[in-house]
């Protein structure tokens, strides 16, 4: 189908009535000739279109490489226990698209996505958008018709020029800053740092999740005069064992409160929990330690470090560039049985640095299962097995054509000591799960 001409000609005709959700998506999917197309005007104008004046809402924009997810579920639920009404979007999702738009914690329904998506197509006009960008609109139209206090939105892709980064926010998050997208936001921290660094504002306050942020972010943090919170300067993030990348519980001080938050070991990010409490305390001070830490014990996010069996123990994780196998492979070392094998099931997209995610990973993997995604940007598992042979062939490998074949041979091969981890996309998850029954 060719793309739109100079003239805003669409490549097809909008869903009529009673289209159902799955014929939005795949209208959406159509109606721009790129699925990236980074830049803030189209968005803007139609955005103008739907809102005669900017949401009057509180908005916490987060970005950063990886542990934004976590941050988002993280103050999502902290502000709802504050007794705030709160709207989250997040991208991508594992198994139904409702899963980026949560009000007050739950998916929206079909028939309301449908109704925002005709909202957005109506007001689009000969404008052209990205499947992200109808559908962070769609969020914004939902979260405005439902009047929630607070919107947490999670940044797509970079930060400058992404979608979300129509709307001003009160208070940025950053979590990590690391390589990925480079052919989108360059190949190096300073100049990914200088995207992500997008969603600040003038004299805003902000939090950078990690330690080491790059220069390009402090640079912007200076220029802007923006607040900024970070561990090891203005607040300390406590381990209770030695490496605070691995597992255990940790513990936040904050000297102006004179008190201290315990963080449990739920399987997320530190950082970005550790973030979301730091967020929660500037936003509704009033909340209980008692009720912060209660919280975050029984706080979950599927596909993030998540057990989906015992005896032998499967782990699945969206982790999809160097950066998160680092943080993956640490927590495995960490957690792997004595007497216990470590078997890899590995799928990636082919635009991802499946080496630099390999190499990771290489030295607590024993055993790889290299599988196929079979989607139009996924690696067959002979393309997978052919980029990783200086690699993953240190190490028994097997070669399957999907993530399902590949779950069967490693959960038949293992034994009630092994832990099987299933890792590389959203996809790759979202396959396991299934597989699963979860």
């Amino acid at each position: 189908m060719s793309p739109p001409n100079d003239t805003g000609a669409r490549p097809m005709k909008a869903p009529g009535t009673g289209a159902t959700l799955e014929q939005w998506l795949g209208y959406l999917e159509s109606i721009h000739p790129s699925e990236i197309d980074l830049g803030l005007d189209r968005v803007l104008l139609v955005l103008r279109r739907l809102f005669r004046r900017n949401p009057q809402a509180r908005i916490i924009t987060v970005g950063g490489t990886n542990g934004k997810g976590s941050a988002v579920v993280a103050l999502e639920h902290l502000l709802i226990r504050s007794g705030r009404s709160t709207g989250a979007y997040t991208s991508p999702h594992l198994h139904h698209y409702n899963e980026r738009v949560r009000i007050n914690g739950s998916n929206v329904t079909d028939s309301d996505m449908v109704r925002a998506f005709e909202r957005v197509e109506d007001a689009r006009g000969s404008t052209t958008l990205t499947y992200f960008e109808f559908g962070t609109l769609a969020a914004f139209v939902l979260f405005d018709e439902a009047g929630v206090d607070d919107w947490v939105l999670e940044v797509g892709l970079g930060g400058r020029l992404d979608a979300v980064n129509i709307l001003d926010p009160d208070l940025a998050i950053i979590t990590s800053v690391d390589i990925d997208h480079a052919a989108f936001l360059g190949d190096n921290r300073e100049a990914i740092g200088f995207e992500k660094a997008g969603i600040l504002r003038p004299g805003i306050d902000a939090i950078y999740a990690d330690i080491d942020p790059p220069s390009s972010v402090l640079q912007q943090v200076s220029a802007q005069k923006v607040r900024l919170e970070r561990p090891g300067e203005t607040y300390q993030l406590v381990a209770s064992e030695d490496d605070v990348n691995a597992a255990g519980e940790f513990t936040l001080r904050q000297a102006r409160y004179g008190d201290q938050v315990r963080i449990p070991d739920t399987g997320l990010p530190v950082h970005s929990l550790a973030a979301a409490v730091v967020a929660i305390r500037q936003l509704e001070p009033d909340l209980p330690v008692a009720a912060i830490e209660s919280l975050l014990a029984e706080l979950t996010l599927p596909g993030r470090y998540e057990l989906l069996k015992s005896m032998p123990n499967v782990i699945a994780d969206v982790g999809h560039n160097p950066h998160a196998a680092a943080w993956l492979a640490a927590r495995i070392s960490r957690q792997r049985k004595p007497a216990g094998r470590v078997i890899a099931v590995y799928a990636a997209l082919a635009d991802k640095d499946v080496e630099g995610v390999a190499r990771a990973m290489e030295p607590v993997v024993d055993q790889w299962h290299l599988a196929g995604l079979d989607i139009s940007r996924g690696l067959s598992c002979r393309e997978l097995g052919e980029r990783l042979a200086d690699i993953a062939g240190e190490h028994p490998s097997e070669l399957s054509v999907s993530v399902n074949e590949a779950l069967k041979l490693a959960l038949a091969e293992a034994t009630k000591e092994d832990l099987i981890v299933i890792f590389g996309s959203f996809y790759t998850v979202a396959a396991a799960r299934e597989a699963l029954g979860k």
